[in-house]
């Protein structure tokens, strides 16, 4: 159990939440959500005690462990992965280090004899003839080919190294776990064993997520960090969202009629207070009016950025076919014999292997070259494309304004100060630099350019990378709006199931299964 009292913490003049006060016990999985920069991360730097607090304390139960996943990929380079998982139980991995020194030494001595037998009782108590094991099954389970166990860190692929460092922090059932964006570089499949797993864990939990999916599946409670406040929530985000509105509603209609019962009072206090038989009465109601406060509605630090694809023109029968399409990179056929008709009403999720989505989604492009086959699109088509890797686009020293510019029909200062406001520009944000964006800015800035360029067919490949769950969500709501044909792929599951009513899933050896169907629907069959 971790006791939150009384806690603030504060940067400067700046206070990220204040007088916070909590308790999270066992049984129950909390998700931490709020703006970006609301403080979330720092938060469990707080619980894990990584920083300390500006006031008040945070206390964890007598000889509770506690486990966080770490972010640096890159600590235990010289390290084999699954010494790496078993350091998630430090004390019993200290132990196996000190046997081993004890057993290679040359002049053992009666005292460590002593001391070794110590050792092998505490290793007994923490299943330490287990440990190899049990690590074995936490990397397989989240999808870690045999091959890289005994690998060292070093010469692992960075996407497994994010799961062996999941692994590490899910090692030897911690008292309390600590998960700071999870989910991020996982598979389908690695996603929905974490999820699993999390669900039977019997701790405490204390997650950041900007997967929607994963927090209404995994989570009990919602601690929400808003109005510099952190407010639990039972239920998981869903609930929390529908709470939230419903109670900004109810406060929204109070100050309504609070506000039409200050008119009545004004208007009888002016009508009667010149009216000696009234004036009685007249005060009355002037001291009712005075004790009427309308309740402060502090604006929400979530920013929702106002996202709408608007086609120029409507989109005709004919939208995109490939035949026969061959594409090779750096000497790897990727697509072989790839025949694809998307039809006007297509909304396609691409999953699977990431490397040939984003090869096709080049081809279809013009990005790279294709090896043979044909791509032909419809003559009616304006399509818009947003890539994976969009970095090119940014290595200018323009500001935001010009560099939108280029892409509007429309170049009135005006005009291209208020979209980028819409997306969250503001004030003298829009004269930043965009080669010093964060990925987050560029990638509103890419979907601005969309917008403007009044497309009917849209291509997106990972836009929900580096995004906020208030854009994520925009964008999501935005897509379902859209009146024309969609090819997209994302790792968010709520994202591809509201969104998507076809399904290519392209599997490693090239080959793929193409679905009229809903996500859920396909996972069930996949299943």
């Amino acid at each position: 159990m971790i006791t939150v009292n009384n806690v603030s913490l504060r940067f400067g003049k700046r206070t990220l939440f204040e007088n916070v006060n909590l308790k999270f016990v066992p049984g129950n999985c909390y998700g931490l959500i709020g703006a970006n920069g609301a403080g979330k991360s720092t938060f469990l730097k707080l619980l894990s005690g990584e920083i300390e607090t500006t006031t008040g304390d945070i206390t964890i139960g007598k000889d509770e462990r506690l486990s966080v996943l770490k972010q640096d990929h890159n600590i235990y380079n010289d390290v084999r992965a699954l010494d790496v998982v078993i350091m998630g139980n430090r004390k019993l991995y200290d132990i196996m280090e000190e046997k081993n020194k004890l057993y290679m030494k040359s002049d053992f001595t009666d005292k460590d004899g002593i001391r070794l037998g110590e050792l092998e009782s505490e290793f007994a108590d923490l299943n330490g003839w287990q440990a190899e094991s049990d690590a074995a099954i936490l990397l397989t389970g989240l999808g870690v080919d045999l091959k890289y166990h005994e690998m060292i860190m070093n010469d692992i692929p960075t996407k497994e190294k994010v799961k062996v460092l999941l692994a590490q922090a899910l090692f030897g059932n911690p008292d309390i776990l600590l998960l700071d964006e999870p989910t991020n570089g996982l598979d389908i499949e690695a996603k929905m064993w974490l999820e699993e797993f999390l669900i039977d864990f019997n701790n405490t939990i204390i997650v950041v997520s900007h997967d929607r999916h994963f927090l209404n599946k995994v989570c009990t409670h919602i601690v929400d960090i808003d109005y510099e406040k952190i407010t639990l929530f039972v239920g998981n985000y869903d609930f929390w969202y529908k709470s939230s509105e419903l109670i900004q509603k109810q406060m929204r209609d109070s100050n309504k009629k609070k506000e039409e019962k200050i008119k009545e009072l004004q208007d009888f206090i002016a009508r009667f207070s010149a009216n000696a038989s009234k004036s009685k009465q007249a005060t009355s109601r002037k001291k009712l009016l005075d004790k009427i406060v309308l309740e402060d509605i502090k604006p929400s630090s979530r920013k929702y950025p106002y996202i709408s694809f608007k086609e120029d023109k409507p989109i005709g029968k004919d939208v995109l076919t490939t035949k026969n399409l061959c594409v090779s990179v750096d000497g790897v056929k990727l697509i072989n014999n790839l025949n694809l008709t998307i039809n006007n009403y297509d909304k396609i999720a691409l999953i699977g292997n990431e490397i040939i989505i984003t090869t096709l989604f080049k081809a279809l492009n013009g990005e790279i070259k294709i090896d043979s086959g044909e791509i032909i699109y419809g003559s009616s088509v304006i399509s818009s494309y947003f890539p994976k890797n969009h970095d090119s686009y940014f290595t200018s020293n323009k500001n935001l304004v010009d560099w939108l510019r280029v892409y509007s029909k429309n170049d009135d200062n005006e005009f291209v100060r208020g979209f980028l406001g819409r997306m969250l520009f503001s004030g003298e944000e829009v004269l930043k630099k965009v080669n010093v964006l964060s990925g987050g800015e560029k990638v509103r800035c890419m979907l601005s350019k969309m917008m403007l360029s009044g497309a009917n067919f849209l291509m997106l490949d990972q836009p929900t990378d580096h995004l906020d769950v208030e854009t994520i969500t925009s964008l999501n709501n935005a897509l379902i709006a859209f009146n024309g044909p969609i090819i997209f792929s994302t790792h968010d599951h709520e994202f591809i199931e509201t969104t998507a009513n076809r399904i290519i899933d392209f599997k490693d050896d090239g080959k793929y299964v193409d679905k009229m169907t809903t996500y859920e629907e396909y996972l069930k069959i996949k299943k």
